[in-house]
């Protein structure tokens, strides 16, 4: 801001600088031309000398010269100078540049009117971008440190009030989104704390009739199975707080809200294309989407385009980079959306598991990923009632969005 102010500053100085020279330089001009025609008039005496004759079209400030014979020879409208020449006086009409200060006026009135146009801008610039913007610079910094739960002060301005709202809206995400952790977190330690209560129980069974059985203290046949039955019963009982706990573990991680309302496939499509038809031209890669027919379609417009992305970012990563190519389907009630990619080298054995969390296949090597890709694909469509699945043809990649219409 200060750097803002310092260039304005230095901008107003440099305007009255120029104000300044401008008006000096046509000074200079103004006089040099009011004084041209004494100049040239001196010219035409000095070549009438020489010559004995006038050549007035070799002059641009004179217009005529006239014998003073006639007692009327002194009328005109133009400016004149009475000469002596040869013995003979002659008057001498010229044109006389003497400024009548217009020029200059206008000349002022522009540079006038420039620069405060300039410095209407810049102070506009101030107040409108940078002083707005000067206030609110550090709030990402301040999210991202988890300042979370000062709301954002609402602002108007029309460059940055909207700005303002969605960086409040993701506030309010990530505070929920902090509230949810610590809820499932202290959830998780009840639940493991509770489990590990149970299980001391039949572990305190089960130690105190293998030490029985151990130190002989059960001779008869009888209540030797006894405590080997009792010892099996114990272990059912373990293993299903352990099934109860890696249950627990199975369970969703991830959130997966869904918007369920009407919107054209097309609203989604145009974004896709906008995106990855520049993102493989850089990558030098063939991108294709095929002609469809728009249509309405029942879902999440902002999850679909979640959903695409994950696909295509897939078919960037495991395929061999020769072409991408979307096309589309109708089947029953519904629009299917297939992504295809050359150069996959996914073992049809591996196939079934590739929408599984934190599965990744043999053709991930060391590239980077969680496993987690189409995993989210397929809780997203199910959660929009649609589908997701995949499958292997001739050395490319088929997968294929199955969305419900509206």
């Amino acid at each position: 801001m200060k750097g803002f102010d310092r260039f304005i500053l230095v901008y107003f100085v440099l305007m009255i600088l120029f104000f300044c020279g401008a008006n000096l330089l046509m000074s200079g001009s103004e006089k040099k031309l009011e004084k041209n025609y004494l100049i040239e008039i001196s010219r035409m005496i000095h070549e009438h000398e020489e010559t004995g004759e006038f050549h007035t079209e070799n002059y641009e400030s004179i217009l005529d010269i006239i014998p003073c014979t006639d007692e009327n020879w002194y009328l005109t409208d133009s400016n004149y100078a009475v000469r002596e020449i040869g013995g003979k006086l002659y008057r001498i009409d010229y044109i006389s540049y003497e400024s009548d200060g217009n020029s200059r006026k206008i000349m002022n009135a522009v540079i006038i009117a420039v620069s405060l146009s300039g410095l209407i801008i810049l102070i506009w610039i101030r107040r409108t971008v940078l002083k707005p913007f000067n206030t609110i610079y550090t709030l990402p910094y301040s999210l991202a440190k988890g300042n979370l739960t000062v709301p954002l002060q609402e602002n108007k301005n029309r460059y940055f009030g909207k700005f303002l709202w969605g960086l409040d809206m993701l506030r309010e995400k990530l505070e929920e989104s902090k509230q949810q952790k610590l809820e499932q977190a202290k959830a998780e330690k009840l639940m493991l704390l509770s489990l590990s209560h149970d299980i001391k129980t039949p572990l305190s069974a089960i130690r105190l009739y293998a030490k029985a059985l151990s130190s002989g203290l059960y001779s008869e046949r009888e209540k030797q199975i006894a405590a080997a039955d009792s010892i099996q019963e114990k272990t059912t009982e373990i293993e299903k707080y352990v099934e109860k706990i890696m249950s627990n573990a199975r369970k969703d991680f991830l959130q997966f809200d869904v918007n369920i309302q009407e919107f054209y496939l097309s609203s989604v499509m145009e974004r896709i294309n906008a995106y990855y038809g520049e993102k493989f031209g850089n990558l030098h890669t063939e991108f294709i989407c095929e002609k469809y027919g728009d249509c309405m379609l029942s879902g999440d417009s902002e999850r679909l385009e979640e959903v695409l992305q994950n696909i295509l970012e897939n078919a960037v990563k495991y395929g061999d980079g020769g072409a991408v190519e979307i096309s589309f389907a109708d089947e029953e009630d519904c629009r299917l959306i297939t992504v295809k990619n050359t150069g996959c080298t996914l073992s049809d054995t591996e196939l079934p598991h590739i929408f599984e969390s934190f599965w990744r296949g043999s053709n991930a090597d060391e590239k980077q990923g969680s496993g987690l890709g189409l995993y989210i694909c397929r809780k997203l469509m199910n959660a929009m009632g649609g589908e997701v699945f995949a499958e292997i043809q001739n050395g490319c990649m088929y997968v294929s969005v199955v969305c419900r219409r509206a």
